[in-house]
C-alpha cells in the first residue's frame, strides 16, 4: 500500500484547524507530528490524519452522548 503525504493546505482544509494550532497540538502531542520531505518541506502521512479525525470524532460523540443521558 502507498503512503500518501499531505501538505499543510490539505491537512488544515481536513481538520478545520490554522497552521498555529495545528503546530500548538503538535508541540502539546495532540496531534500527528510531521515527517520531512526535505530542507523546508513537512507533510504528514494521510493515515494518521485519518486517525486523528477519527479519533475526534468519537471523543465528540460519547462526549455528546454522555451529555445528553445527564439530561
Amino acid at each position: 500500500m502507498a503512503t500518501t503525504i499531505l501538505r499543510l493546505p490539505t491537512v488544515k482544509s481536513r481538520t478545520g484547524l490554522s497552521r498555529s494550532t495545528i503546530y500548538l497540538r503538535i508541540s502539546e502531542g495532540g496531534f500527528p507530528k510531521p515527517i520531512s520531505l526535505g530542507c523546508r518541506a513537512v507533510g504528514w502521512i494521510e493515515s494518521e490524519i485519518n486517525e486523528w479525525l477519527n479519533r475526534q470524532v468519537d471523543a465528540s460523540r460519547s462526549n455528546s452522548v454522555k451529555g445528553g443521558a445527564e439530561k
